[in-house]
């Protein structure tokens, strides 16, 4: 009103945009709509109690297909700065047809400092968050978090550290829908420049020279990790909330997806075993100490 644009925030239980209206959210991309709709219970583990219909596990997937759709799944509050300041720049200020999705938590936890130097990196997907204080370690391992299990992927860093000799560095995905992207611009254009100088994707610049094993955690369905798999130095550990989740908790949900700190450290360990920089013994003892049952039925189909 009086000439005033207003910037609209549609929030709603993430769950329900994508998958109840994704018919809209379609008819919304091809208007050339502009604006935020922002999922409010992010991923498949944080509104336990609520019934399987409010948890969300897959709506960063159903976002892949609509072309002028951003999408976000950060982790912390100046993520989430960064990611609206820039939306509002390119939206209203260079008049780009976009429009935003971005999932936010619905947990209490203390928010970071935002680390020097990496706006570029929550804008275009992906940043190393923090870097290991084990120095000297010969076990080396990257993790990498999203969302709402970023803080289990550094609840799992400190117990690889503490407890296991591994330097752990951490890495906050923030789009894999942007990685995605990015990776397959760039494989199309050195598809059609052939004897050109190939371009790398930006998946393959952060992760140049860095050791694995390389473990990817979030709180939605593996397809995601695995959409971005083939660009890591080597295949990584995928995990995610494929399946129901019948659950009232946040740790019997994190338990039965198995994406707590305890089964990312078991993938981190799992690899070193695979590579053999560990004996399997090593991971056969963490997971009794951790009690996790080998023969726990897969979520998948539980």
């Amino acid at each position: 009103t009086h000439g005033i644009n207003t910037i609209p925030f549609f929030v709603y239980y993430s769950m329900f945009g994508m998958q109840r209206i994704g018919d809209l959210v379609w008819l919304a991309g091809d208007m050339r709509v502009k604006g935020f709709m922002v999922g409010g219970t992010a991923g498949r583990t944080t509104l336990n109690g609520e019934g399987l219909q409010h948890e969300d596990g897959h709506s960063h997937l159903l976002a892949y297909p609509v072309p002028n759709l951003m999408a976000y799944d950060p982790a912390f509050a100046y993520e989430i700065a960064v990611i609206v300041r820039e939306g509002i720049r390119r939206m209203y200020v260079e008049r780009e047809d976009i429009f935003y999705y971005m999932t936010v938590g619905n947990e209490q936890y203390s928010m970071p400092a935002m680390p020097e130097g990496v706006e570029e990196g929550i804008l275009k997907g992906l940043y190393k968050f923090n870097t290991s204080a084990k120095k000297r370690s010969k076990l080396k391992a990257q993790l990498f978090g999203s969302g709402a299990i970023m803080n289990k992927v550094l609840e799992a860093q400190k117990i690889l550290e503490e407890k296991f000799n591994v330097a752990a560095d951490v890495w906050s995905i923030t789009s894999f829908k942007n990685l995605h992207r990015d990776a397959l611009d760039a494989d199309r254009w050195n598809r059609m420049h052939p004897g050109q100088e190939k371009k790398k994707s930006y998946i393959e610049e952060c992760l140049e020279g860095e050791k694995g094993p390389f473990v990817i955690a979030s709180d939605y369905v593996k397809t995601l990790p695995e959409s971005i798999a083939r660009w890591f130095p080597e295949p990584p550990v995928s995990l995610g909330t494929d399946g129901f989740g019948r659950s009232e908790s946040r740790e019997a949900l994190r338990d039965f997806f198995e994406v707590d700190a305890r089964f990312i450290v078991l993938g981190t360990l799992s690899a070193l075993a695979k590579q053999g920089q560990l004996d399997n013994q090593v991971v056969v003892q963490a997971m009794q100490d951790f009690h996790i049952d080998p023969e726990k039925p897969n979520p998948v189909y539980s």
